[in-house]
């Protein structure tokens, strides 16, 4: 029997894993008949279908499910090999990352993301780039770098906390429920409220606030994620829920009063960040976790020193039923 050619590795990687020949040659960046043209050779070389039409989708055969972790062992061996033979040096290197972020997460670290990579690695790129829930899929996000987003939505792969958040209230500072001597959640949720959204399926914990009351408010506007929000909010009626650390970062020289919960009643939030297992033993990717990890931070030490100047108020602590 001939060897196999080690180039149609990532090729049976990625339809063992998708079980559809489209979505791996679009994993891949081939086309549909080069891709179907490896499956061709694959099966003839292993004297076996490995995928068989069933439905509308595909199942494994016997072989195939036999030979899946073996491939996936073989294909992080080959990752280790390169990764040992080219020591990463991020001063020389001019290798490009992706990570993927929300616009909160992008507009809070790439300031601080971008003064590390200016003195550690000049040459160095980092793209941050987005993407829905959805597109978190296990057998596609190895091509990621890295995936910063929250806890507790099952995000694939390894995982770390890199920084903490919680949410408040943002509404213009002429709103008159900002005068009432005694501000409770039950007046913030008679407001229209904005809110930022991420796919039909998830929820932020600034949304799940409001199930401690039972209620919700009314919604009258909804923007892709939430850095938009306090700039919607300014000079209407409306208020909206976001995270602490946005709202004092845009807050400065606008006309927005932010609403503080008690400590006991705040909506938590914890960024982590989640990489592909084949990436563990990468010093490209390792250097990159540590960069994130400080700029992360650094971050943390210069909120706890700002001071937003607007109209602060706080909220007493919720009613339930």
């Amino acid at each position: 029997m001939k060897n196999l050619d080690i180039n149609l590795l990532p090729v049976l990687q990625s339809l063992l894993r998708m079980r559809n020949v489209t979505r791996a040659a679009d994993f891949l960046g081939l086309s549909q008949p080069a891709t179907s043209a490896a499956l061709s050779r694959l099966r003839r070389y292993f004297d076996d279908e490995l995928l068989v039409r069933s439905g509308r989708g595909y199942d494994l055969t016997p072989l195939a499910q036999d030979l899946q972790p073996l491939v996936e062992s073989a294909m992080h061996a080959i990752d280790r090999v390169s990764t040992i033979k080219s020591q990463f040096n991020p001063a020389t290197s001019d290798r490009k990352f992706v990570i993927v972020a929300s616009d909160y997460v992008a507009a809070m670290l790439v300031e601080h993301l971008r003064a590390i990579l200016r003195v550690e690695a000049p040459a160095v790129s980092v793209e941050i780039t987005p993407t829905s829930a959805a597109s978190w899929d296990r057998s596609t996000y190895g091509k990621w770098d890295l995936i910063v987003g929250p806890m507790g939505y099952d995000l694939p792969g390894h995982g770390k906390p890199v920084f903490r958040d919680s949410f408040v209230a943002v509404l213009d500072a002429d709103n008159p429920v900002l005068d009432k001597p005694d501000l409770s959640a039950q007046d913030l949720v008679k407001l229209p409220q904005a809110v930022g959204f991420f796919g039909s399926e998830i929820r932020t914990p600034g949304d799940q606030f409001w199930d401690v009351l039972g209620e919700a408010p009314a919604i009258a506007a909804r923007v892709q994620g939430l850095l938009s929000l306090p700039l919607l909010v300014e000079g209407t009626d409306l208020m909206a829920l976001v995270p602490r650390m946005l709202a004092y970062k845009y807050s400065r020289g606008t006309n927005l009063a932010i609403v503080d919960f008690p400590v006991e009643n705040e909506a938590a939030l914890v960024e982590a960040m989640f990489w592909h297992t084949n990436r563990d033993d990468d010093p490209a990717n390792s250097w990159l976790r540590s960069v994130v990890q400080r700029a992360c931070q650094q971050l943390h030490e210069i909120f706890e020193m700002l001071t937003p100047d607007v109209r602060r108020a706080q909220l007493r602590s919720p009613e339930t039923h």
